[in-house]
């Protein structure tokens, strides 16, 4: 009769596939980089149409006209929502709300200006702008984004920042513009915002004037080295540009035609013949900046060890989590079955505990009806069982005597005395049965 084969316990099959628990993974990283990517790009809830002026705005006073304008012509338009973008290359779009900081603006141009990554264009607020209340817009039909429009007023931080110290902006009548081989007319003639007079060395040259003369748009430098060569306010390489009157560049100024082909001249001249040149519209005055791109930060060092350590880490667990070797075994149960482990889980809580001198009056009891059943002793009493223990070995003429190792078992201190007389103890049962 042969012998039986061994059994191996298994578990049951994985209820879960490898491919959807690897589908459910993939979606999991994908919407995690995905939220990175949000973050850096300002996708929070908050609606851009919020009537300001900036690129996001679709309100009178905003410019989302020029950034569509510019995109559906062909341009590399972006929205830079962080100081970062500062330092990048291209045509960095300025557009600074009405009550903004002259010392913000200052040095953010200083830090633009010194670091020659490109032009700078400089639009002026003048507009102060409502939004329209939730009852009129169900009565008018108006939009999210739409605003009232209030009187014009100067910027009135132009004069601090330090090339326009003493520089006069008003705002007046005019019956038209010229420059830049162009003419035409602006959507509020009685509200135009022109700088009339700029005292100190720091001159801009006009681009745009208006009927009267003053000027509506200028640059640092001679137009003709401007717009050939490149020419960089504080002699650097790339244009600086202001534009005094927004009805130029605005959605209000996009209505019409002559002055959309202005503000792309305007821009066209700026990149100084790279039209490839990226434009830049700032988020960050209006107050629509975010946080830098963590996806792309974590791709740019000294992140960059970083995140690969963690990308082979990722593909090691996932490598070792879909593939094993052989089926797989079940594991132990939590609590063991049968006397033995009984006896061995037993075991084990009082060596955990350190209750050892418990186990020796049970030991030398159990010992005791052990021997007496070899020797056929029929005594049930301790006592008298232990000495007819004794005679029948004395008789047999074994020498140990139970009653001494039995004392001693009971009278040991510590565990190793307590092992020592435990085996003596079963040296008399070995005995027995030889």
């Amino acid at each position: 009769m042969s012998a039986a084969a061994p059994v191996v316990q298994t578990r049951r099959r994985n209820p879960f596939r490898a491919g959807t628990v690897l589908a459910v993974l993939a979606i999991g990283a994908a919407a995690f980089l995905l939220m990175l990517y949000a973050i850096g790009q300002g996708w929070t809830g908050n609606d851009e149409r919020n009537g300001g002026e900036h690129a996001g705005s679709t309100a009178i006073p905003g410019f989302k006209g020029l950034h569509d304008l510019l995109e559906n012509q062909g341009y590399d338009v972006q929205l830079s929502r962080s100081e970062a973008g500062y330092d990048e290359y291209g045509l960095l779009v300025l557009t600074p709300p009405q009550f903004s900081s002259p010392d913000q603006i200052a040095d953010l141009l200083e830090q633009r200006l010194e670091s020659g990554m490109g032009p700078t264009l400089l639009i002026l607020p003048k507009w102060s702008a409502f939004a329209v209340p939730p009852q009129l817009q169900e009565q008018s039909g108006a939009q999210d984004g739409w605003v009232f429009l209030g009187d014009a007023s100067p910027a009135n931080w132009y004069d601090e920042l330090p090339f326009a110290e003493g520089a006069e902006l008003v705002v007046g009548r005019t019956g038209g513009w010229s420059g830049m081989e162009r003419r035409g007319s602006l959507p509020a003639p009685e509200q135009v915002q022109a700088l009339q007079s700029q005292p100190g060395e720091a001159k801009l040259t006009p681009l745009v004037t208006d009927r009267e003369g003053d000027m509506l748009a200028g640059a640092f430098g001679d137009p003709s080295s401007l717009f050939d060569t490149g020419y960089g306010y504080y002699d650097g390489q790339y244009p600086f540009i202001v534009v005094f009157e927004p009805d130029l560049m605005n959605n209000y100024g996009m209505e019409d035609r002559a002055r959309a082909e202005l503000a792309m001249a305007i821009i066209d001249s700026a990149m100084v013949g790279d039209p490839a040149m990226p434009v830049l519209f700032d988020m960050t005055l209006p107050g629509l900046g975010s946080s830098e791109n963590l996806l792309t930060l974590a791709f740019s060092p000294p992140f960059l060890a970083a995140t690969l350590c963690l990308l082979f880490a990722a593909l090691v667990i996932a490598w070792r989590g879909f593939n094993r070797f052989g089926a797989p075994v079940a594991e132990a149960p939590t609590r063991a079955q049968g006397k033995r482990e009984l006896a061995r889980n037993g075991a084990a809580l009082v060596a955990r505990v350190k209750r050892f001198h418990l186990l020796a009056d049970p030991y030398a009891a159990l010992m005791g009806k052990r021997i007496a059943a070899q020797l056929g002793i029929k005594d049930t009493h301790p006592e008298a069982r232990a000495k007819a223990i004794d005679r029948a070995l004395s008789r047999r003429g074994l020498e140990p005597a139970f009653t001494a190792r039995a004392n001693e078992l009971r009278n040991a201190g510590n565990p190793k005395d307590i092992i020592r007389a435990a085996s003596a103890l079963k040296d008399i049962e070995r005995m027995l049965k030889r």
